[in-house]
């Protein structure tokens, strides 16, 4: 529980900033939505002027800018890229840290486990998503009811909303990984904005082709915001992939760090 609490100690300016930073985001473009919505003729003809590929690799029609689900949805993939950067960055630092500050010999001379130290900071990561989620839910309605002047269902809002936690934590396990797998990480920031802009670019790439493999490979496309909101659900075979990679970079984290040996100061 000490461990826990220092962890979340430790983290909680970050965490600040980040959760500050998703719900300013959400609420700029937010904020757009009432000129756009009354302006759907002219969107129409500037639309039609950029390439296909240019607006299916970001997911802009017509519909993204005339409905507030469809302008949500838009909004929400880029409040996403922030997030799953976040939540990179958390994973990836939150071990790898003791190592860049040569603490990691002092923490395991402590009477705790392995095992219990990656517990203690893998649960104040999860913590720390959790509530940045939790403030991002309880904010963006009343921002989309004072700023855009407009009201989205509530399960449609729910379900798309849920995404960015579920997405945040594919990048939690897997940056979890690397940080109990790679003996020292120089730049945490820099292996996080590569790793998370590679795997946007590959769902851009997905979009444009369509119908290809890649879509199994990224998180970004393991949730399809058109679906979501024509059917009120999520596609099952994408969640269960998520779990499968995300427990599967979990125990694979606890049974290499457990194994490795720690460098030493």
């Amino acid at each position: 529980m000490n461990m826990l609490i220092h962890e979340l100690r430790q983290n909680q300016k970050a965490a600040i900033i980040w959760t500050i930073s998703l719900v300013a985001g959400a609420a700029l473009y937010l904020s757009l939505f009432p000129a756009f919505a009354t302006e759907t003729e002219t969107l129409r003809k500037l639309l039609e002027g950029f390439p296909p590929a240019f607006r299916k690799a970001f997911g802009v029609t017509l519909e993204s800018f005339s409905t507030i689900s469809g302008f949500y949805s838009m909004i929400l993939s880029y409040v996403m890229l922030a997030g799953s950067i976040q939540a990179m960055n958390l994973g990836t630092s939150i071990v790898s840290k003791e190592e860049r500050g040569k603490t990691a010999e002092f923490l395991l001379t402590k009477p705790v486990r392995r095992s219990q130290i990656l517990t203690a900071k893998l649960l104040a990561a999860f913590v720390i998503l959790l509530i940045t989620n939790v403030v991002y839910l309880v904010a963006v309605p009343l921002l989309l009811n004072a700023i855009a002047g407009a009201i989205i269902d509530t399960k449609t809002f729910l379900l798309l909303s849920f995404t960015l936690f579920f997405v945040q934590l594919f990048f939690l396990g897997l940056g979890f990984l690397i940080s109990a797998t790679v003996s020292k990480i120089r730049s945490v920031l820099a292996v996080s904005l590569s790793t998370v802009f590679g795997f946007y670019i590959a769902g851009a790439l997905d979009s444009i082709i369509g119908n290809t493999a890649i879509r199994y490979l990224t998180p970004f496309k393991y949730f399809d915001f058109a679906y979501i909101v024509k059917n009120s659900s999520y596609e099952l075979q994408f969640v269960i992939i998520e779990v499968i990679v995300v427990i599967s970079a979990i125990f694979t984290s606890y049974y290499i760090y457990v194994k490795r040996d720690i460098r030493s100061t």
